[in-house]
């Protein structure tokens, strides 16, 4: 498998994404990070809600996405990752992402 994790970017505090449950009940959500596979020839987002406080644990969302002019995801389509291959790459780099930030932060 090639290195996923050369395609990673950090989300600022600009790239905000609402999205809406099936109820129709809107929350905002801040980009995690974007990356790219170049296995899977997509481009994926990972989101955690706005709310949530930093020393509380967060439900991670991610999907793939269509970048906008700017490559960023917060006016793209995302699209939900219904292939077990690719969740488990994209856990993957999730994980690698989480331990290079606690290695960042000691």
């Amino acid at each position: 498998m090639a290195d996923e994790n050369n395609h990673v970017h950090e989300g600022d505090d600009q790239q905000q994404i609402t999205l809406i449950d099936d109820k129709g009940n809107e929350e905002l959500y801040q980009v995690l990070f974007t990356f790219d596979s170049e296995d899977y020839g997509k481009s994926y987002v990972l989101l955690y809600p706005e709310s949530a406080s930093d020393d509380e644990e967060v439900d991670i969302q991610a999907f793939s996405f269509t970048p906008d002019e700017n490559g960023d995801a917060s006016s793209g389509n995302l699209f939900p990752i219904e292939d077990d291959d690719e969740w488990d790459m994209v856990e993957e780099v999730l994980n690698t992402f989480l331990a290079d930030e606690d290695d960042d932060g000691e």
